[in-house]
Parts: C-alpha cells; sequence; structure tokens
C-alpha cells in the first residue's frame, strides 16, 4: 500500500525537477515546453530500475520553470547583486545557477514566503550537493537575494 504524499512533499519535489529542468535546458539548449513535458511524462511519480520519483506538484512545476525562464535576465541580476563580485553567476556551478533561477522566481514571482522558498532550496542544494558546502553558500545567496526583493518579509 502506497500513501499518497502531501501537498508540502509535493511541491518540495516540484521544485528538485524544476532545477533539472532549467539546467536540462541550459545544457541542452532545449525549449520550456519540450523539458517540461519530459518531466511531467517521464518523471513525476515514474518507476524505473532506479527507484521511483517522486510525485510532484505538476502545477507549482509549471510556475516555477515558467517564471524562471520568463524573469531569467531579473533573476540572474538578482544573482549577481548576492554573489562575490568575483563570482558572476554565468561563473558558477550550473545546477547552483539553475537553483537560484528556480529560487528567484519563486521569491520574486510567487507568492511563496522567502524564508520558506530559502529553506526549500537550502533542502535542494543538499539533494545535489551532499558532502559540500553549497547549501551554505545557496543559504547565503539566496537570503540576500528575498532580502533585496522582499525586504517586508524579514
Amino acid at each position: 500500500m502506497t500513501t499518497k504524499p502531501d501537498k508540502r512533499q509535493m511541491k518540495s519535489a516540484a521544485r528538485l525537477y524544476a532545477v533539472q529542468a532549467l539546467f536540462q535546458m541550459e545544457v541542452s539548449g532545449q525549449t520550456v515546453e519540450k523539458v517540461t513535458r519530459e518531466f511531467e511524462d517521464h518523471r513525476f511519480g515514474a518507476t524505473y530500475e532506479e527507484g521511483e520519483f517522486a510525485e510532484g506538484d505538476v502545477n507549482h512545476f509549471r510556475k516555477v520553470v515558467g517564471e524562471a525562464v520568463n524573469w531569467q535576465a531579473a533573476i540572474d541580476q538578482l544573482t549577481d547583486r548576492a554573489l562575490v563580485a568575483k563570482w558572476p553567476i554565468d561563473r558558477i556551478d550550473p545546477v547552483l545557477r539553475a537553483l537560484f533561477r528556480a529560487a528567484g522566481a519563486e521569491i520574486t514571482q510567487l507568492e511563496t514566503p522567502p524564508k520558506v522558498a530559502i529553506t526549500e532550496y537550502v533542502d535542494v542544494a543538499k539533494a545535489f550537493f551532499p558532502d559540500g558546502k553549497e547549501a551554505s553558500f545557496v543559504n547565503a545567496v539566496l537570503d540576500h537575494m528575498a532580502r533585496e526583493a522582499k525586504p517586508a518579509a524579514f
């Protein structure tokens, strides 16, 4: 018997998928439509030999990816301001770049409270980099971005 995932878990899975989709778009040059369709058809709740993919909140996934693509230039500028001068966004790891774009979209364009978005995307960073210092780097950058974008939330 499988239990139905709760809304929070489904949103968390959607965020992880959004980062993967944005990364895939950047490295492959595929369109947002092609990548989102692939994720919805082949990742959400799918079972493969490697294991089971979590069920994700499709609407949240679409919103995050869509807003990240629509607002990418502004989000990248916000991220650049949060990074130290020596590390412009185009020099950081492409997975982290995708993560900052997804988180930036959620912080600036969606109703998610910034502190919730920060916590969620720090967890996504831990999923991709379980042994590294990336999670604290992500936390610091996202905190800076959120404080600039939505100062009233702090």
